[in-house]
């Protein structure tokens, strides 16, 4: 497999038509502890050899600078905390429709990332979209770290980004 393309090379490739890639997107405040969830995920995944039809990128609290990836792939999965009441660490695909259907529990960041997606439902030029949210039971301000259990779900979570991205690839080829 070769190696994916890091956050760094997806700006050089943005201008490029990536519809048959499939973008790995984490949103997350870094500096908020579990929070930055997916930060902390697609950090870990730009070390891996990765399918050449995944591509991540560090989106850190989303909002209208994001926009122009949604040009060129033509799938993306977000990955974002959610404080939904679960146990830490518990993960959840959804296919989310509207901006509406995201979870109203998504973190402080949330209000950016719908906002963005409400102005791209209005331009009429959504991707595939699916969202893995990672439960955390609370921010922690000024902490780069995150807690065991969520820390403990990331192998689990790049596994399931992985199958969903190789399903999704399969799918469309």
């Amino acid at each position: 497999m070769a190696k994916n393309k890091t956050q760094n090379e997806n700006a050089l490739v943005f201008g490029g038509d990536k519809t048959d890639s499939i973008l790995v997107l984490g949103i997350g405040n870094y500096l908020m502890g579990d929070e930055g969830v997916g930060v902390h995920l697609v950090q870990a995944m730009e070390k891996m050899d990765l399918p050449d039809f995944i591509d991540v990128l560090d989106g850190g609290t989303g909002g209208f600078f994001l926009m122009n990836v949604f040009d060129v792939y033509g799938t993306v999965i977000f990955v974002d905390a959610t404080m939904d009441g679960q146990p830490a660490g518990t993960l959840k695909m959804i296919k989310p429709r509207f901006a509406s259907d995201y979870p109203k529990t998504l973190s402080v960041h949330d209000v950016g990332l719908k906002d963005m997606l409400e102005a791209l439902y209005l331009q009429d030029n959504l991707p595939d979209m699916h969202l893995l949210t990672i439960s955390i039971e609370s921010m922690m301000p000024m902490t780069v770290g995150m807690s065991a259990a969520v820390e403990a779900c990331l192998p689990k979570a790049i596994d399931v980004i992985i199958q969903q991205a190789t399903q999704l690839h399969e799918a469309t080829a």
